[in-house]
């Protein structure tokens, strides 16, 4: 049996507890077919024993530096007390020690202003990253090399991967599993924790205002109506058709509560489905991409290698080989005609 794979949370005195917490409940429900976890979570810091967190209460970590050797991936959540990396842009002495422990081709991720401690070690430079919308300007004057997004929940990089907030490092989390194990999995551990697989929007609907613009109606009958009937040729024109809106106010309102356009929001919702019914079912990829509202298989291929870099078939190898027995399957994918 193939060993689970290894988190590492590197803790920092201040850490936010949520944010520790939630690295250990959602990988660690991460669950084959047979019931064996997926995952191993590590608490570390760059020295074992009692850690401040910016609660009432401290936490006894018992894993020192040490413990980042032997991590597939190592996690930084943020602190809430005055750290290097985000008062200075540069990494103290014992954070910069640990940090050399971690093996090359480990995976790093972060959340929150855990993102600092990634850009003070240098592997941020050229390369997209986020973190919360509160530091960004403290960020874009320590890290002048990021390429920062400040309205995106995450980040992937591929080897090197960021977060917003706190509740980003949920979504960020669900992302790893399922980037790891497929959608049917990361879709459980959602679904146990009772939180959404996918968190539409961006940190920009989040952004305090200072004249918030009254809303009179919402999008959401026609977002719902549209799940509903991914299978048909759906235009801009029949969704806003559905809240009485002209398609320019419908537009508007759209970004305003989802943080994208309507045609990206239902392409990646087509391909959700895509990848659900490629994990789930033994639909040909024809069938797999006209219920899906792809039209054709063709146009499925581009769409899902475009996102993900993988055929269908590829990606249904990938994700539903160790399941076949159990009958499972699972993926989510876009496509769409909107702009």
């Amino acid at each position: 049996m193939k060993a689970p794979h290894r988190v590492a949370v590197l803790v920092r005195h201040g850490v936010v507890p949520m944010e520790l917490g939630l690295a250990h409940q959602l990988f660690r429900q991460a669950r084959s077919p047979g019931g064996a976890p997926l995952y191993e979570v590590l608490t570390c810091a760059p020295e074992a024993g009692e850690v401040r967190t910016d609660a009432d209460f401290p936490i006894h970590v018992a894993h020192g530096p040490e413990a980042l050797a032997t991590a597939g991936t190592v996690l930084v959540p943020a602190t809430h007390e005055p750290d290097e990396p985000e008062t200075h842009g540069r990494l103290g002495p014992a954070l910069a020690a640990a940090l050399g422990r971690i093996r090359p081709g480990t995976r790093v991720a972060s959340i929150c202003t855990g993102a600092f401690v990634l850009a003070a070690a240098g592997w941020l430079d050229g390369r997209r990253a986020t973190t919360h919308w509160q530091s960004v300007a403290d960020f874009r004057g320590f890290f002048p090399a990021v390429r920062l997004e400040e309205d995106v929940l995450y980040v992937d990089e591929g080897d090197v991967l960021t977060s917003a907030g706190e509740a980003a490092g949920i979504d960020l989390c669900l992302h790893l599993i399922r980037r790891d194990h497929g959608a049917a999995v990361a879709n459980e551990v959602a679904r146990a924790t009772v939180v959404p697989p996918h968190r539409e929007g961006g940190q920009a609907q989040y952004v305090r205002r200072p004249v918030p613009e009254p809303r009179l109606s919402s999008t959401g009958a026609a977002r719902a109506w549209a799940l509903e009937n991914l299978h048909r040729p759906l235009s801009l024109r029949e969704l806003a058709a559905r809240e009485g809106m002209s398609t320019r106010t419908f537009t508007r309102r759209f970004r305003e509560e989802v943080g994208m356009s309507p045609g990206r929001w239902l392409a990646q919702r087509r391909l959700d489905r895509a990848r659900d019914l490629l994990e789930r079912s033994d639909l040909p990829v024809d069938r797999v991409a006209a219920d899906a509202g792809f039209g054709t298989a063709a146009s499925l291929r581009q769409h899902l290698h475009a996102a993900l870099g993988v055929s269908p078939s590829a990606y249904r190898a990938t994700f539903r080989g160790p399941r076949e027995a159990a009958g499972r399957a699972g993926i989510s994918a876009p496509a769409c005609a909107l702009s």
